[in-house]
């Protein structure tokens, strides 16, 4: 299972700050596409996104027990 982190609007949208996922042997790409699918989050695209607590592109694959944050970007003043 990989568990998932969600922060700001992506929070607000699900209901739900944490989530965990079958998601073994997939990439980022590919969990933020499923994530898309099955809960129809939108902006997954433009979030920042870290894999154990390190910055992580979209090419990095996952494994189980990783923990995903997806870090929506920030505005404000």
């Amino acid at each position: 299972m990989i568990n998932v982190l969600l922060f700001a609007q992506l929070k607000d949208e699900l209901g739900k700050e944490t989530l965990s996922i079958e998601g073994n042997g997939m990439s980022v790409a590919q969990l933020k596409g499923k994530m898309k699918v099955d809960f129809q989050l939108e902006g997954l695209e433009t979030v920042m996104t870290a894999v154990n607590e390190e910055f992580a592109d979209d090419d990095t694959m996952l494994s189980d027990g990783d923990t995903v944050a997806f870090i929506p970007p920030v505005s404000g003043g």
